[in-house]
């Protein structure tokens, strides 16, 4: 219906195209009639996808009392309103965490029979392997297990399975290699809630199975010794945002407790948990989770733990990274440090990643440092490549954006980077992506959502045609025939049509304040910086300001803009440099911005300078 409407009002095209498909000869003005009418389709859906500006309007009352009660700027004030944070005290709390309001680890379900047999089998110097998953979650969930359990002289190895040729999770195979390994414990990390029929045969084979996890489980839990994942439904411990190395941290708070209590300390020293948060907020950023709560007060401490640079891994793929480990912030480790960890997993082998992170040899470090940073440039490169392939085919045929679904499939496609391609679509055209490499008998690929449509639930109410499927709501990985491939698609598109309306799929940017540009300065910029670490429920403050003249300008690498701007209005302004990255056409830079949103930083390479990004709605 939507397409029939534009097609009538294109009828007569301007102008210049009209005559241009008048003097081809009749062969060819089909197939150029046809490419015009995509394209001003194509253009017309991305028009009425253009993002809505939301402005917050805190209670200025609420400003006033937390302004005089923290001495601060009443920009703050109104950010920590916006984030649920009212009382004094709690502003106070979020603006300088600190360990004392830690959930108990034992709250978690499973815990305590987790730990207990932990200390057994440590005790009895049995066999232990952990099992990690393949992106930076699981990669810091298995270095950070294995290195305190090492410390505890456990009698440890790890294992992460190949990406491609094993596939997510622990599987049946992998009991085999544990029976021919003589292990007696096997604890997986960031994986396992759905690993039923691996666990199954764990049993046959005298092998006890503790999981730890925080994916969504379904189908019922795993018959193991103990399940520790939060996201369980008799779970009230309150800690179901942590990431799987989140889990993973709770179980070794709870369990050098325990061994605290059983005088274990006593001739080995007891090792001191700040210095394993660096791990923690690699894998907690890396897995964009809600950083609130016990999230923001260990990755606000995990932050200066590698801003210290002890861990010479980390401290070699900042090197790589051209930053300065000294300076280390969310940013960094969401774009620089994270996609060269995950790189490993999806161009060669995660396993690189966890000898990196445990790496204690600075030459070695360095060597690997090198291999993730191609290992990522390759990953970039095939990514680009696929997401450039799906715009044509959208160009193409863009009909395919009135489905509440973007569903893709190809013979050709990687499936290591396809989550990273789902993630890129689905921001751009506001809707869920799902994309899957077919190049065999089964299908499989990844799935990323917007907004609060859940793609998990979505991939629940078609289980029957998946062979496997997991993750959680704004993430998922599936397998499925590829003759189900077309009905599963039909199905997802009819349930998000029937659960969400269109405000659901609607791309929205919420503007925290309308600044004037006197107010941008360092200032501001140092006490905005107080609520780092951004991501999932805490994101970066996004501003706006009104007629804007740009003073001065030139272009870095043809496509990022370096600008200093002032108040159109005023010949006394003050100046503000800002950056404007990837802009979309360098040969007609405008002078004058009627508005721009951007987002205030603290400029790293100027002291006590600030400096803008503006963002690109």
């Amino acid at each position: 219906m939507l397409c029939q409407k534009l097609l009538e009002t294109i009828k007569n095209p301007p102008i210049f195209a009209r005559s241009n498909i008048e003097t081809i000869g009749s062969r060819f003005s089909l197939f150029y009639q046809i490419d015009f009418i995509n394209f001003y389709l194509y253009k017309f859906f991305l028009k009425s996808m253009e993002t809505i500006l939301k402005y917050f309007k805190p209670d200025e009352k609420q400003i006033d009392l937390l302004t005089r009660g923290l001495g601060c700027h009443r920009i703050l004030s109104s950010l920590l309103i916006a984030r649920g944070v009212i009382d004094i005290e709690d502003a106070r709390f979020f603006l300088n965490p600190n360990f004392n309001n830690l959930i108990d680890p034992f709250m978690i379900k499973d815990m305590d029979k987790g730990v207990q047999r932990i200390f057994t089998a440590i005790k009895n110097r049995e066999k232990i392997l952990v099992f990690g998953d393949f992106d930076a979650d699981g990669v810091t969930s298995t270095a950070l297990l294995s290195e305190f359990l090492e410390h505890c002289n456990a009698n440890i190895s790890w294992y992460i399975p190949h990406r491609i040729k094993e596939g997510h999770s622990l599987q049946s195979d992998h009991i085999q290699m544990a029976v021919n390994q003589d292990i007696d414990l096997l604890i997986t990390v960031d994986c396992g809630v759905t690993s039923h029929d691996a666990v199954k045969k764990a049993k046959l084979e005298d092998i006890d199975i503790i999981i730890t996890d925080h994916h969504e489980p379904y189908g019922g839990l795993p018959e193991s010794l103990a399940v520790i994942n939060p996201k369980r439904e008799d779970c009230d411990s309150g800690l179901e945002q942590l990431a799987g190395v989140g889990v993973v941290f709770f179980l070794v708070m709870a369990l050098r407790k325990f061994l605290r209590d059983k005088d274990f300390w006593e001739e080995i020293p007891e090792p001191n948990l700040t210095n394993y948060l660096d791990l923690f907020v690699i894998g907690t950023i890396g897995d964009m989770v809600p950083l609130i709560h016990e999230n923001r007060i260990l990755c606000v401490a995990g932050i200066k733990k590698i801003r210290q640079g002890s861990r010479l891994g980390l401290q070699s793929i900042a090197k790589s990274c051209r930053l300065d480990f000294k300076k280390i912030d969310s940013d960094d480790i969401s774009f620089k440090i994270v996609p060269r960890i995950n790189a490993a997993g999806r161009i060669s082998h995660a396993r690189i990643c966890v000898s990196q992170l445990i790496n204690t040899d600075i030459v070695g470090a360095e060597k690997t440092a090198s291999l993730l940073d191609q290992l990522n440039v390759k990953r970039q490169k095939i990514e680009q490549e696929i997401v450039k392939e799906i715009e044509n085919k959208i160009l193409d045929n863009p009909e395919l954006l009135q489905k509440k679904i973007l569903f893709l499939w190809d013979d050709k496609w990687n499936p290591s980077v396809l989550g990273i391609a789902a993630s890129k679509l689905s921001k751009k055209y506001s809707c869920p992506v799902i994309l899957l490499s077919s190049a065999h008998e089964n299908a499989v690929g990844s799935g990323r959502s917007v907004n609060s449509i859940n793609i998990f639930q979505a991939l629940q109410k078609n289980q029957s045609l998946l062979i496997k499927f997991g993750g959680h709501a704004m993430a998922c990985g599936l397998t499925i025939i590829k003759e189900n491939l077309a009905k599963l698609y039909e199905n997802l598109n009819q349930y998000l049509e029937e659960t969400f309306s269109e405000h659901d799929f609607q791309k929205t940017r919420f503007i925290d304040a309308v600044l004037d540009i006197e107010d941008i300065n360092y200032s501001l910029a140092r006490e905005i910086d107080q609520l780092r670490p951004f991501g999932i429920a805490n994101p970066e403050p996004l501003f706006l300001c009104k007629n804007i003249k740009v003073k001065s300008s030139y272009l870095i690498a043809g496509r990022h803009r370096k600008m200093v701007l002032e108040n159109a209005d005023s010949s006394n302004s003050n100046q503000v440099e800002a950056f404007h990255f990837n802009i979309n056409d360098p040969d007609n830079m405008p002078d004058f911005y009627p508005q721009i949103a951007f987002k205030l930083k603290i400029d790293k390479f100027k002291k006590n300078s600030a400096q803008i990004i503006i963002e690109q709605l």
